[in-house]
């Protein structure tokens, strides 16, 4: 196999197991994750960087984190090549390779090898969308994505209407040129899940939460904001950097972000179950481990099934 996937949604240990794993088997980690990708974006994206050191002082390496500045629209064909470019340096120095992460989107985009054109910015279609809200944005690409046989899947494309117009931009271009496609690699993907039950995971998202905000989630939105950073471009993010920011800029006080946002996480780990269950679909064979048997024990259950399908 050319991959070890890890998955599951946010808060159930994905980052502890994986570093526990590709120790076992001298892997290095790439990560699967749409906003890790931002340098200065740490408490709100999850990074959990301290969990890659080990006992001994040494470290796992990882791979696509902080490798670009906030503000950046960063996308999946970006993505896919700096996973190709991650990949090859792993493997030219010998080690495994262990992807994990909670975008789907960016698993099964290489899992599946999906073939992603490069879409260039329109802005005559921007002019004529700028003046538009985001339902009716939002009604527009709905009617794109059914032209082209596709159902409104990803429903961080209408966080914003600058996410909104961006997604039209694309599903445009695509039905117009349908032209640009690029060759992605196949990789065959062993793919392991960590479930956790719905209470759990609720339990663990709110008490994280309060976690990083005792840690200083608002001074880090705030400090980004000071940096020149445009509070638009936060929103772009979603989750926390939405909420923090709507606080951060006085539209939200600092109880009503907390509901608002503690509600959204929610919501995203039920969009990403819906996701993964969705890859089963797909034809993507996930393995499940109960995300709350001790490290060892998963750890172990891993190996096993990894040797049993080498």
């Amino acid at each position: 196999m050319d991959l070890i996937t890890i998955l599951g949604p946010t808060a159930c240990g994905k980052t502890s197991f994986a570093v526990s794993l590709a120790q076992r088997l001298e892997a290095e980690i790439i990560s699967a994750d749409s906003r890790q990708v931002y340098r200065r974006m740490d408490l709100g994206t999850g990074k959990d960087l301290s969990e890659y050191l080990l006992p001994d002082g040494g470290s796992v390496p990882y791979h696509l984190i902080d490798i670009v500045e906030p503000g950046t629209k960063y996308n999946l064909y970006r993505y896919q090549q700096d996973f190709l470019e991650a990949y090859r340096k792993i493997r030219a120095v010998g080690k495994r390779v262990l992807v994990c992460g909670g975008t789907g989107l960016y698993l099964e985009s290489i899992i599946r090898s999906y073939n992603i054109s490069h879409v260039p910015q329109n802005p005559e279609l921007r002019a004529e969308l700028e003046e538009k809200n985001l339902e009716e944005l939002t009604a527009m690409l709905a009617e794109l994505k059914a032209r082209a046989g596709m159902e409104m899947h990803n429903s961080t494309d209408v966080d914003s209407c600058k996410r909104a117009i961006r997604a039209i931009e694309i599903e445009t271009h695509n039905l117009q040129k349908n032209a640009g496609e690029r060759a992605f690699p196949t990789f065959s993907s062993f793919n392991i899940g960590l479930s956790i039950d719905r209470e759990t995971r609720r339990s663990r998202i709110s008490k994280r939460l309060r976690e990083r905000l005792d840690q200083g989630m608002v001074e880090e939105v705030e400090g980004l904001l000071d940096e020149g950073i445009s509070a638009d471009d936060l929103i772009y993010y979603g989750l926390e950097y939405k909420y923090l920011t709507l606080h951060a800029t006085g539209k939200l006080s600092r109880d009503e972000m907390f509901v608002q946002l503690e509600t959204a996480i929610h919501q995203f780990a039920k969009r990403q179950m819906t996701w993964f269950r969705g890859m089963e679909k797909r034809g993507c064979t996930i393995h499940w481990i109960d995300a709350l048997l001790p490290m060892e024990e998963k750890v172990e259950l891993a190996l096993n099934m990894i040797a049993y399908e080498t």
